[in-house]
C-alpha cells in the first residue's frame, strides 16, 4: 500500500465532537478514516460527517466526507476526503495497520476492548481511564479542563445534565418513527412544532431560537432519547460550524499524538 493511501487515525463516530476531531487532524495533513453505525444518531448533522452514511457524502467547512467500502477508502483518502465506514466494531483493524485509534462516540460508558491492540488508543470523556481502558483520555466537559490530555487517571464523571440551558434539548415524547417538520437551521417560535413521532406525539420548540440539530427522518426513537436542540442565541451560522467545544477536543487529540515521539514517526 502506497504511503498516500495509510490510514493514520480511526475515528469512531462521526457526531459533531468527532467531526470537530477530523477537522483538525485532516487539516494537519493526517489521514483520518471514520467508522459508524448503520444509521447514525448524530442531533448536529449538519456539522456530523455522520450525516455521509445517509447522503453518500457531505461536506463541512470545506472538507468532503464519503461513505465507502472497505476497499474503496484508498481512493477517497488520495482524493483528499474523509472516507466514512459502516464498521461499528472496526473490524478493519483486523485487515489494515492502523496506529491510532480515537474513540469519539460519546457513550459516557467504559468501552468494549478494541479487537486487537494498536500503539495509541484515546478516548474521549466519560467512562474512559487512561493506563486502564485507554492510552490517553481526552476532558470533553466544559470547564477550564476541556480538551485536556490525561495519561493517568479519568475524565470527569457523567453530570446526567445537558451543558447550558436543560431546555435547549429537545426529547422524544414517545416511541416510534420520527417525522421532521422543520430544517436545520430555520428560525423556530416557542411551541411550534419540531417533528411527530409516530402521527401521536410532538416535539415542540422549549423557546424562540434556530433549531441547532434534529436526528435523521425516518428513525425510531425511545421516550426521553435526545433528538434536538434548540439555540436562543438564534444564529443560523452556528448549524454550518463546528462548535468552540469540538475544536477543543480536537486540540487535545492533536496533542496526544504529537506529544509522543515513536507516534509522532508513524503519521510524518
Amino acid at each position: 500500500m502506497s504511503q498516500n493511501r495509510t490510514i493514520h487515525v480511526l475515528l469512531r463516530g462521526g457526531g459533531d465532537l468527532a467531526t470537530g476531531v477530523a477537522l483538525r487532524l485532516h487539516r494537519v495533513g493526517i489521514r483520518v478514516v471514520i467508522t459508524e453505525l448503520a444509521q447514525p444518531l448524530a442531533v448536529r448533522r449538519t456539522v456530523s460527517f455522520a450525516e455521509a452514511v445517509y447522503a453518500g457524502r457531505h461536506t463541512v467547512e470545506g472538507v468532503t466526507a464519503r461513505l465507502v467500502k472497505r476497499d474503496q477508502f484508498p481512493a477517497s483518502l488520495e482524493a483528499d476526503e474523509i472516507p466514512v465506514l459502516i464498521d461499528p466494531n472496526v473490524d478493519i483493524l483486523r485487515a489494515f495497520y492502523v496506529p491510532i485509534v480515537v474513540d469519539a462516540r460519546l457513550l459516557k460508558q467504559p468501552p468494549s476492548p478494541l479487537p486487537i491492540d494498536v500503539p495509541l488508543h484515546i478516548g474521549l470523556g466519560p467512562g474512559f481511564h487512561a493506563g486502564e481502558n485507554c492510552h490517553a483520555a481526552i476532558e470533553t466537559r466544559r470547564s477550564h479542563t476541556l480538551g485536556r490530555v490525561y495519561w493517568t487517571g479519568a475524565t470527569q464523571p457523567d453530570s446526567r445534565e445537558p451543558e447550558g440551558d436543560p431546555r435547549r434539548v429537545l426529547r422524544a415524547s414517545g416511541d416510534g418513527v420520527l417525522v421532521s417538520k422543520t430544517k436545520i437551521g430555520e428560525h423556530v417560535e416557542k411551541g411550534q412544532e419540531i417533528a411527530v413521532i409516530d402521527n401521536q406525539w410532538t416535539v415542540t420548540s422549549p423557546f424562540d431560537g434556530v433549531l441547532r440539530g434534529l436526528i435523521h427522518d425516518g428513525l425510531h426513537v425511545t421516550k426521553g432519547m435526545k433528538i434536538g436542540d434548540v439555540d436562543a442565541r438564534n444564529d443560523e451560522s452556528a448549524c454550518r460550524l463546528v462548535s468552540d467545544k469540538a475544536l477543543a477536543i480536537g486540540g487535545g487529540v492533536l496533542e496526544a499524538i504529537l506529544s509522543r515521539e515513536d507516534i509522532r514517526k508513524k503519521v510524518y
